[in-house]
C-alpha cells in the first residue's frame, strides 16, 4: 500500500508535498487523520478524506448554521436528511403524492469547462431526484454571469456555453425546464453561478431511501451507469478551493464528461427496478454518485444505516485499463448510481440493465454490477488486487467536521444611509422607462430559455416565461398541479446579505402565489465568496438568519439545499453575497391557474404593496448611480397576509391575471403583462398619476420604479376583489386595461410596440 507520509515532515514540507499532490486538505486536517488512524494514510485514503472533508462534502463551515433554518411543518413529508427533500402535494385516488426537490450549484466546473459543467449540473440534480425512487418531472436554473457585452470575452463564452449545456442536457433526458432566472454583472467576471433545481413525483408509500436498510449487513454495493474513467478526479475539493486562471487547463481535468442520452436510459431502467422493488415489496437503498464518486457514495449510504462496507475495486467496469486505485474509487465520472440490494433480489436488477435496457451497448462499459456489500463492522474497506489500499472508520471519514470561523459584529451594512431612501428631484417615466426596460436585469430572457423545452412530457400548464412560476400537472387525470419559483438578487446582495436573503424568500413565494399556488415549501443554493475571509463568513452567517426568518414568517420550510463557497478568483474578486431560494407551490384545482398576460380590455388594475422605501438596490437606483440607500425593509406579517389574499382570490376566480413586482418595478411588471398581448388582440393599460394612489407620499419614480415587491393585479370580478382585500393595508387602483396597444401614465402615452423592443432585444446577440 502507497502511503502518503505526514508523521515526521515540518508542517511546510507537509504543505508542499499536499500541493504537490493536488491535495486541499490542510495540515492541520493531514496531521488529524495519521493522529485517528495511528499511521500515515494511503495514497487512496489521503485522496478519500480530501474528498469527504472537502467543503463541499462536509460543510464544515456551514453545517452547524443551517440548523438554523426551519425543516418541519404540515407540508414536509421528508426533510434535508438524504439527497433531495420532498413535500406533500395532495391525494388522488387513496394515494399521498409528494413533490421531490432537489438543489445544486455547478459554479466552478462551469467556470472553467462551461458546455459540460453546466451539463453535469443538470445530471447530477437530476439523479439526486431519481434516487429517492421519484420520476423526474422538471428543472429550474438560476443563473448568474459577469459581462457579455464583448463577444469575444470569456465572460460571454461562459455565459453562451453553460446555456447551450443546459438545453442540451435537459432536452436530451426529456425533463422540461419551466423556471429559472438570469442576472449578469461585473461581480460574477470570475465566477459563474450555475444553481440548478429538479423536480420529482412520489407516492408517500413509495420512497426509497439513501442509506442501507435496517438489517442489511451483507447485502450487495452494486454499481449502475457509465465505466468510471479519469474525468471527474478531485471534482469535490476542486469546488472548494479558490479559482486560479494559471490553473485553469489542470481543473479542466475535474470536470466530468456529462452524457445525457446513457442517462436517459438509466433513468427509464431505474424506474422498471422501482416497479420491480415494490412488485416484490423489496426494501432497497439507493444513491447517487456524487462528490467523492464510488467512495463517497458507498461510504455515505452504508454509514447512514450505521453499517460499514468492503468495496472491490477490481470488480468495478473501468473505461482504461491499469487505473490507479484512487482515481477508480474516487473519479466523478457522471451517469452512475448505486443500490444496497438484498442478495436475492441483485440478479433480477442486473438483467433489468444489463439485459433488458441493454447498458452495455448503449455506452461502451456502461453496466450494473456488484461492486462489494455492507459489513456490519464500522469501517469502509476498499481492495484493489492483493491490497488493501483502505481501511478507516467509516464515521470518522463520513462524520461531520466544523470549521470554526471568524465573525464580524456588525448590525448594519457600512456606508448605507438609511435617510436616502428616494430619488431626488422628479424623475418623468418618459425618461426612464426604456432604459428600465432594457436593463441587463429586465429585459426579456425569451432568447435564453427558447433554448429549453419547457413542454416536453406534455404535462406543463404554464410554460416557462408565461407567468412567474412554471406550472405542471404531473399526476396523470388528478387536478393536482405543482409551481415552481426562483428567486435571489446580487444587487441586494451587494448591499446587504441579510435583507438579500429575506427577500429572496419573499420573491421566491410570492411567484408562486401570483400563480394562483399554495407554497409548500424551499430549497435553497448558498452562493458565497472564501469562508476563511471574515467578511465573506458574515455575509453567510447572516444571510442564513435572514432565510430563517422570513421562512418562518411565511410558513414555508426548507427540505433541502446547497452551499456553495469560495466563488472568488485569485486576485480577490468575490461574487456579491448570493442566496438563492426556489419554491414549490401547490395547487389542488390546475384549471384555476392565472397567467401574467391582460385578458380583457376594461378590467380594473390594482397594485398590493407599498411602494415606499422601494430604491435602495432597484435598477433605478444602478441606472441613476444612487449607490448608498438600503434595501426596502420586507414587512413579514404583512407579506403573508398579502399572499393569502391573493391565492383566495385567485382560487375564487376574481383574478384575470397577476405578476409579482420584482426587477425594474410595478411598471416593468405592467408593461410585460401587455407585452404578451401584443402577439393577438393587443392590451395596453391606462395608469393613473402615481400622486392619486400614494396620495403623494412616495415620489413617481419610486412609485413606479421600486422594487418593494407586492402585486400587480388584473381583477375579473372588482367587487369581489375588493371584498377580499378589504384588511389589507396597501391595495391601491391604479388604473385599467385598454383595447390600444399603448401604456400610458396619466396624460403620457408610450407605445407598446417600442417599448417592446426595447425590452427584447438586449439579449437577442447573446443568445442568438
Amino acid at each position: 500500500m502507497r502511503n502518503f507520509a505526514v508523521n515526521g515532515l515540518t508542517d511546510e514540507a507537509l504543505h508542499a508535498a499536499a500541493s504537490r499532490a493536488g491535495l486541499a486538505l490542510r495540515v492541520d486536517e493531514l496531521r488529524r487523520i495519521a493522529e485517528r488512524l495511528g499511521r500515515d494514510p494511503s495514497v487512496v485514503e489521503v485522496h478519500a478524506f480530501d474528498a469527504q472533508w472537502s467543503e463541499h462534502c462536509s460543510y464544515k463551515s456551514s453545517r452547524h448554521l443551517l440548523r438554523a433554518l426551519p425543516i418541519d411543518g404540515p407540508t414536509v413529508m421528508q426533510g434535508p436528511a438524504e439527497d433531495a427533500g420532498i413535500l406533500h402535494l395532495g391525494e388522488w385516488n387513496g394515494e399521498r403524492y409528494g413533490v421531490v426537490i432537489a438543489h445544486e450549484s455547478h459554479n466552478h466546473p462551469s467556470q472553467v469547462v462551461p458546455f459540460e459543467g453546466a451539463a453535469t449540473g443538470v445530471g447530477g440534480i437530476v439523479r439526486d431526484v431519481l434516487c429517492m425512487g421519484a420520476e423526474v418531472i422538471a428543472i429550474a436554473d438560476p443563473l448568474r454571469f459577469g459581462r457579455v457585452e464583448n463577444p469575444d470575452s470569456h465572460q460571454r463564452y461562459v455565459a453562451q456555453g453553460a446555456v447551450d449545456g443546459i438545453g442540451a442536457y435537459g432536452n436530451a433526458i426529456g425533463v422540461p425546464n419551466i423556471a429559472g432566472d438570469v442576472y449578469f454583472d461585473d461581480r460574477f467576471d470570475d465566477n459563474c453561478l450555475v444553481n440548478v433545481v429538479a423536480l420529482g413525483l412520489i407516492k408517500e408509500s413509495e420512497i426509497i431511501h439513501s442509506a442501507a436498510p435496517p438489517h442489511s449487513e451483507g447485502w450487495d454495493i452494486v454499481l449502475v451507469g457509465k465505466a468510471t474513467d479519469t474525468s471527474g478526479f478531485g471534482g469535490a475539493a476542486f469546488s472548494s478551493v479558490t479559482l486560479d486562471d494559471a490553473d485553469a487547463d489542470a481543473n479542466r481535468g475535474a470536470v466530468q464528461v456529462p452524457d445525457p442520452f446513457l442517462k436517459n436510459v438509466i433513468m427509464r431502467a431505474s424506474y422498471r427496478v422501482f416497479a420491480y422493488l415494490r412488485e416484490h415489496k423489496i426494501t432497497a437503498g439507493f444513491k447517487d454518485l456524487g462528490a467523492g464518486g464510488i467512495m463517497g457514495c458507498s461510504a455515505e449510504i452504508c454509514s447512514s444505516g450505521g453499517f460499514g462496507a468492503i468495496i472491490d475495486l477490481d470488480d468495478v467496469n473501468t473505461a482504461l485499463e491499469n487505473m490507479p486505485p484512487e482515481v477508480i474509487a474516487i473519479g466523478e465520472t457522471q451517469e452512475r448510481l448505486c443500490w444496497v440490494l438484498p442478495p436475492d433480489a441483485t440478479a433480477a436488477v442486473l438483467s433489468i440493465y444489463n439485459q433488458e435496457f441493454s447498458l452495455p451497448e448503449i455506452a461502451r462499459g456502461a453496466r450494473a454490477v456488484v461492486i462489494g456489500a455492507v459489513q456490519k463492522q464500522m469501517h469502509y474497506v476498499l481492495r484493489h488486487g492483493d491490497e488493501i489500499v483502505m481501511d478507516v472508520p467509516i464515521d470518522f471519514l463520513t462524520g461531520s467536521i466544523r470549521d470554526e470561523l471568524a465573525v464580524h459584529e456588525r448590525a448594519v451594512p457600512p456606508d448605507l444611509d438609511p435617510a436616502k431612501r428616494y430619488v431626488e428631484g422628479d424623475r418623468a417615466a418618459s425618461e426612464l422607462l426604456e432604459r428600465v426596460l432594457g436593463h441587463r436585469d429586465v429585459c426579456s430572457r425569451a432568447p435564453l430559455y427558447k433554448q429549453y423545452d419547457s413542454v416536453v412530457r406534455g404535462t406543463t400548464v404554464i410554460a416557462r416565461g408565461a407567468a412567474d412560476a412554471g406550472v405542471i400537472a404531473p399526476v396523470h387525470g388528478s387536478p393536482l398541479g405543482v409551481a415552481l419559483s426562483v428567486g435571489g438578487n446580487p444587487r441586494y446582495g451587494r448591499i446587504d446579505a441579510r435583507a438579500a436573503a429575506v427577500l429572496a424568500v419573499a420573491e421566491s413565494v410570492r411567484k408562486v402565489v401570483a400563480v394562483g399556488a399554495r407554497p409548500l415549501g424551499l430549497t435553497d443554493c448558498l452562493n458565497f465568496g472564501n469562508p476563511q475571509n471574515p467578511d465573506h463568513y458574515t455575509e453567510l452567517v447572516v444571510a442564513i438568519d435572514g432565510l430563517a426568518e422570513a421562512a418562518r414568517a411565511l410558513g414555508t420550510p426548507y427540505v433541502s439545499g446547497n452551499v456553495s463557497l469560495y466563488n472568488e478568483s485569485k486576485n480577490g474578486n468575490a461574487i456579491p453575497a448570493s442566496p438563492i431560494v426556489a419554491c414549490v407551490g401547490g395547487l389542488q384545482d390546475v384549471a384555476k391557474v392565472v397567467t401574467a398576460p391582460f385578458k380583457r380590455a376594461g378590467s380594473v388594475l390594482y397594485y398590493i404593496g407599498d411602494a415606499s422605501n422601494a430604491i435602495g438596490g432597484s435598477v433605478l437606483a444602478e441606472l441613476l448611480d444612487v449607490r448608498d440607500a438600503p434595501l426596502p425593509p420586507v414587512d413579514l406579517v404583512r407579506a403573508r397576509a398579502e399572499n393569502d389574499v391573493l391565492s383566495k382570490a385567485i382560487e375564487a376566480g376574481a383574478v384575470n391575471a397577476a405578476r409579482a413586482v420584482c426587477g425594474g418595478g410595478l411598471l416593468a411588471a405592467v408593461a410585460e403583462m401587455a407585452f404578451a398581448t401584443l402577439h393577438s388582440n393587443a392590451i395596453g393599460a391606462q395608469l393613473d398619476d402615481p400622486c392619486a394612489w400614494t396620495q403623494g407620499e412616495v415620489g413617481d419614480a419610486e412609485a413606479l420604479f421600486g422594487e418593494a415587491g407586492g402585486f400587480v393585479v388584473e381583477a375579473a370580478d372588482q367587487a369581489a376583489f375588493e371584498a377580499m382585500c378589504a384588511d389589507l393595508p396597501f391595495v391601491h387602483e391604479i388604473g385599467v386595461t385598454i383595447d390600444q396597444p399603448v401604456l400610458a401614465i396619466d396624460e403620457d402615452a408610450f407605445s407598446l410596440r417600442t417599448l417592446h423592443d426595447a425590452w427584447a432585444k438586449p439579449l437577442t446577440e447573446v443568445y442568438a
